[in-house]
């Protein structure tokens, strides 16, 4: 028999993000709501009803898992993890319970999976890149070994375990030892699930399922979800069940599909398995679901009428399905011929409606999931908070943050539309360069008539992005949902901060001499702009002597094809580094040039100081390269004025900044020159609340990379001085940044080590004022904020 619908359990108010099922009676599940539920019922013929209802706090719940019963809670135990970074453990009973009778306290970032053995031994995984293992509610190992957030965990027994990762890979563990790697998937490991006689199996974004061996081995791989495959389970039979972005869960059984149950919401986050074999799924309307292929547990006849019409009902943008012709498709009289395959998709023309169906194979029937409209941007507004916009995207930037709308119309910046985005939901600007990849995937093709608006690295024609840092790329367009459209994405794991945390069994962060760089970049596209701005000023009499000359066009075509060589991957150079020329024709074009059309040479000049370093080493070189910057941001205007910054000069600024900050890395000349104290009176009186987000991170990576060039290299003490100043500035003003105020206090605590190494300690107004501003920082969570304050006071 098929699997239909048995039970809808609805009492959450978001995703719903993992569910457990450990006896046919109990259902636990997890939310964004910030609760975990314990569903009950008394026996088969009785619906489920909550009977607890678990909150420790605001944050949101991403992982739940069942402990079983013991005298002090004979009902048995919740666990529980999320934002919060604690395991929390809910002895169940009454029916809202805030205070949990454990608290396991180590992991310092989101906890997003949970496992537990039959003697009750839980692993937990986090973001914070470990799994840590516990006993008797006590941290017995931790495992440390994954380069991403850890996404999957099993316990095989109390001493062998299996962590699944973002960094693509999956582990294999005895007690605290990394025993085996397993590499093949291609994209994020999410979730796992034990296949008894075989190994394991394994679930990705790569929307592939793989069948291990223990020895490494795969077995077979299961194909056929159309986006992230999220979540695992085996049924008693030994057939597996999966769920993801597609909508779906597919229930497998000797490596074929044999059916897909579609559900009306865009993710199903979670499944898992009852002992009579049923099906609980958890998704992101908010319900949870239970399936059965037990007839005298099914729904009734009007419940599953009511599911068939709901999914039925979900519009599916044509853009997700390819080109629609209305003249070209077949009637209903399709729909009388079986599918080929189950998940097989037929659109058909019923009268002026285009409808998509499915092909069912469990049911041998063709099932309605919706019906075709034209995609968002292709000529369709989508209503927004009032306001009409091109495109409304779902963006999921984070495990553990809620689906987030993001608003654009293809005739603005997406770049200040990204930064408008993230600070209109709290979020951290690490994110910036990844949701403007982001935007500019999902509107490629779009041709915009000539405007007389600013536009900046961003937009037009010949799109490029000047990116912070490196970032996972978007999901490949291979594995998005056809059904839900490429308005859905899930961000690539938190770019790594310049330095790692520090918790309190690691060693200390300070000194730490790493460099941070700001190095990516599309060349091509950066290029084709630059030759599209110098074109129309070419072609238009009142700016045609600002264009570039021939002289400087050849040296400019000599700058990208070195760069394009030093920045492919294996790198395939052929030609010599840049020189002083090539910074000359820079400065020259960056004075010529108006604001709004700067900013491509602006981003060369930010890859030419990052792989050419020696480009502007003659005597005074680097002074007259980093002067005309700061003029072609108009940064003096800036700073003296006081006013809102126009778009340009908010690119180019930030672009500034990128620049200077690479230009401090390995064997910089730091101590020749005035280059440094010009660029530390340049900032000084800096109009910190004029900078966005993104400008403030930036600025304080020019300070922390000054610092671990000071470690090796000493400078004047009046350059010292002008840092510091700087530093404490910058604590000062930012009070919601924590990565401002992180990058900042690890550069003052490099600054103090090298010092103090050399006998030249901070003053003691100095170090007092230090005191003060640490003392006054923003209550931030970050643990690591907190242990560098730490170190610094140790070090004063």
């Amino acid at each position: 028999m098929p699997y239909k619908l048995s039970a809808t359990l609805s009492a959450h108010s978001s995703d719903v993000r993992a569910v457990a099922s450990p006896t046919e009676s109990i259902i636990l599940s997890a939310s964004r709501d910030s609760t975990a539920i314990s569903w009950k019922r008394p026996s088969p013929t009785v619906p489920f009803t909550p009977s607890s209802i678990l909150r420790a706090g605001s944050k949101y719940i991403n992982a739940v898992q069942y402990l079983s019963p013991s005298p002090e809670a004979p009902q048995g135990y919740a666990v529980v993890g999320g934002q919060d970074t604690v395991v929390n453990i809910f002895a169940l009973g009454p029916a809202q319970k805030e205070d949990p009778e454990y608290s396991l306290v180590g992991h310092t970032d989101n906890v997003c999976a949970l496992d537990i053995s039959q003697s009750g031994t839980i692993i937990s995984g986090s973001w914070d890149k470990t799994a840590k293992v516990w006993k008797q509610f006590q941290l017995v190992y931790d495992l440390k070994g994954h380069q991403q957030a850890v996404w999957g965990v099993i316990a095989i027994d109390d001493e062998q375990f299996l962590t699944a990762s973002a960094d693509k890979t999956i582990k294999y563990w005895v007690q605290h030892k990394m025993m085996r790697t397993y590499e093949g998937h291609k994209d994020a490991v999410r979730g796992l699930t034990l296949i008894p006689d075989i190994g394991f199996a394994s679930c990705s974004n790569d929307s592939e399922i793989r069948v291990w061996t223990m020895q490494g081995d795969v077995v077979y791989t299961l194909s056929g979800h159309t986006s992230f495959v999220y979540s695992l389970s085996v049924l008693p039979n030994g057939g597996i069940v999966s769920g993801g972005e597609d909508r779906s869960v597919r229930v497998w059984r000797d490596g074929e599909c044999v059916q897909m149950i579609i559900h009306p919401a865009i993710s199903v986050w979670a499944v898992s398995t009852m002992p009579n074999g049923d099906i609980v799924s958890g998704c992101s309307d908010g319900i949870v679901r239970v399936f059965s292929e037990s007839e005298d547990r099914w729904a009734s006849a009007a419940e599953l009428k009511a599911l068939e019409d709901h999914i039925a009902s979900q519009t599916i943008s044509s853009q997700q399905v390819g080109d629609v012709k209305k003249t070209d498709l077949p009637g209903p009289d399709a729909l009388l011929h079986p599918g080929k395959k189950p998940g097989e998709v037929k659109m058909i023309r019923n009268g002026d409606l285009v409808e998509a169906h499915q092909w069912d194979s469990a049911t041998s029937n063709w099932q309605k999931v919706g019906d075709v409209v034209d995609a968002v941007g292709s000529g369709r507004k989508q209503l927004f908070n009032g306001k009409e916009y091109d495109y409304v995207f779902d963006v999921d930037v984070q495990e553990g943050a809620p689906p987030l709308k993001l608003p654009f119309n293809v005739s603005e910046n997406p770049y200040a539309a990204a930064q408008r985005f993230l600070e209109q939901n709290d979020l951290s600007l690490n994110y910036i360069d990844e949701i403007v990849k982001f935007i500019e995937k999902n509107t490629a093709g779009v041709n915009l008539g000539a405007s007389n608006e600013y536009v900046d690295p961003y937009t037009g024609a010949s799109r490029y992005q000047t990116a912070a840092t490196s970032a996972a790329p978007a999901p490949s367009a291979a594995y998005m949902d056809p059904f839900t459209g490429a308005a859905r994405y899930s961000g690539a794991p938190v770019p790594t901060p310049p330095v790692p945390s520090v918790s309190p069994s690691a060693p200390k962060i300070i000194p730490y001499p790493k460099f941070v760089s700001f190095k990516q970049a599309n060349v091509s596209a950066m290029q084709t702009k630059l030759y599209q701005f110098d074109e129309a000023l070419r072609n238009e009499i009142s700016t045609a002597t600002l264009a570039m000359y021939p002289e400087e066009l050849e040296i400019v075509e000599e700058a990208f094809t070195y760069l394009s060589q030093v920045t492919s991957t294996p790198s395939q150079l052929s030609l010599p580094p840049l020189g002083g020329t090539h910074a000359e024709a820079i400065i020259q074009i960056l004075e010529r040039w108006p604001a709004s059309q700067r900013f491509p040479m602006m981003d060369l000049s930010r890859l030419v100081a990052a792989y050419c370093a020696d480009a502007s080493a003659v005597p005074g070189g680097r002074e007259r390269f980093l002067a005309s910057l700061f003029k072609a941001s108009d940064w003096t205007e800036v700073r003296s004025h006081g006013k809102a910054m126009s778009k340009a000069q908010e690119t180019n600024i930030l672009l500034l900044f990128r620049t200077v900050a690479n230009c401090f890395q390995e064997g910089t000349p730091v101590n020749e020159g005035q280059w440094v104290a010009q660029v530390f009176e340049a900032l000084s009186h800096a109009p910190y609340a004029l900078l966005t987000k993104v400008q403030r991170v930036a600025l304080a990576t020019i300070l922390f990379n000054f610092s671990c060039a000071y470690l090796t290299t000493s400078v004047a003490r009046d350059v010292v001085n002008q840092h510091t100043g700087l530093a404490l500035q910058l604590l000062r003003s930012n009070t919601d940044d924590a990565e401002v105020t992180y990058r900042t206090l690890v550069a003052l605590g490099n600054l103090i080590y090298a010092g103090n190494t050399r006998g030249i300690s901070l003053d003691s107004a100095q170090s007092a004022e230090l005191q003060t501003v640490m003392s006054a920082l923003p209550a931030f969570p970050d643990d690591r904020i907190r242990n560098v304050v730490d170190e610094i006071r140790a070090l004063l």
